[in-house]
């Protein structure tokens, strides 16, 4: 029999499970810091729960923690981290240290069925969603765990194609119960998926990240498809209609490609598209992928747009690029893996 996994259950699931084995509801309590408060592996090391009771815990459910298969370090400190999932496949998680901030980048699917041009996870396919559990391991899991400072959800995946998992993972990383750290150190980006960003900016406090990559409708439509689906202006409508608060953050991210979305005309389009939302553009350097013809801005364009964006009021960031040397763009060491395997099965 497979037993069904704890870790990546939300309090109140931990609850309901004690009492469908007949025993306390604070027992899920209990299961629920040794879960995200320690380090445990096995329904064993539960010490502080009756033998009898682990018993009964242990003929149903196990941990479900997983740990990396694989891991690449830059010459920067960055490291990517490879888990293996449920279905055998690959997810990745980038660990990005800087001064005094670690941040972590987690999947939330295996591949994406978005198909966005410049995105290599994308030409995996769309392959499975994560669970709650498989999305919070990535960071339980991490060896700098303890160094973490802040999460994005910028990995593999769309999470809000996976929204339900999700909120869930978001629940357990930020609630007293689970790892307890501040909404206010987690981002949750998206390519612009309207019903499950409702949803997030209802039911979370986390900050929300939407990918950009061009003002123009148009041209956002063969850079991504979800543009079809889900027009950019419809996307900023909704933005505009959410009260963020002082301590929420909302910002856009851009893909900078050389003679695509870099002209004066995309800043003064970009300058009357956020007019009226209090954000910040973070401009993104291009790693190259296989068989795209996308290419990436020079230095000198990147400046002169953000310094452009800026005197239209638009408070503009260029990211620093990390992690170059060992396929830090998303999805391409676990597409090397995923090759590799099917290799290995031939």
């Amino acid at each position: 029999m497979n037993k069904e996994a704890l870790f990546g259950k939300t309090l109140s699931e931990l609850k309901t499970i004690a009492e469908s084995l007949g025993l306390k509801p604070f027992v899920g309590k209990q299961m629920a810091d040794w879960l995200y408060k320690k380090d445990i592996h096995t329904v064993e090391e539960m010490k502080n729960i009756s033998k009898a009771a682990r018993d009964k815990i242990n003929e149903q459910y196990c941990i479900g923690r997983v740990e990396h298969s694989n891991v690449q370090e830059s010459v920067d400190g960055t490291k990517k981290y490879l888990f293996p999932t449920a279905n055998k496949k690959f997810i990745e998680a980038a660990y990005i240290p800087d001064k005094d901030r670690a941040t972590l980048c987690v999947s939330s699917q295996v591949g994406c069925k978005m198909g966005c041009l410049f995105c290599m996870t994308g030409k995996q396919g769309f392959q499975a969603q994560l669970t709650a559990g498989e999305i919070v391991n990535q960071i339980k899991s991490l060896p700098e765990y303890d160094k973490l400072t802040n999460i994005v959800y910028m990995g593999m995946g769309e999470p809000f194609d996976n929204i339900d998992n999700v909120l869930k993972s978001v629940e357990i990383i930020t609630s007293d119960y689970g790892l307890a750290m501040s909404t206010r150190r987690v981002t949750v980006s998206t390519i612009g998926i309207i019903p499950g960003m409702k949803q997030f900016l209802e039911q979370s406090d986390c900050h929300l990240a939407v990918s950009l990559h061009t003002p123009f409708d148009h041209e956002r439509a063969q850079l991504m498809p979800i543009e079809n689906v889900y027009p950019l202006e419809k996307v900023i409508q909704e933005i505009k209609s959410f009260d963020f608060g002082k301590q929420r953050r909302i910002s856009f991210e851009y893909i900078m490609f050389s003679g695509i979305n870099d002209t004066k005309e995309h800043v003064k389009e970009m300058a009357r598209l956020l007019n009226g939302i209090r954000c910040r553009v973070n401009l993104i350097r291009f790693h190259p992928i296989p068989d795209t013809p996308l290419k990436g801005c020079s230095e000198e364009k990147m400046i002169w747009f953000r310094d452009q964006l800026t005197k239209k009021g638009i408070t503009t960031t260029i990211r620093a690029s990390r992690g170059e040397d060992i396929f830090a763009a998303c999805g391409l060491l676990s597409t090397k893996e995923l090759l590799k395997k099917q290799k290995e099965q031939e």
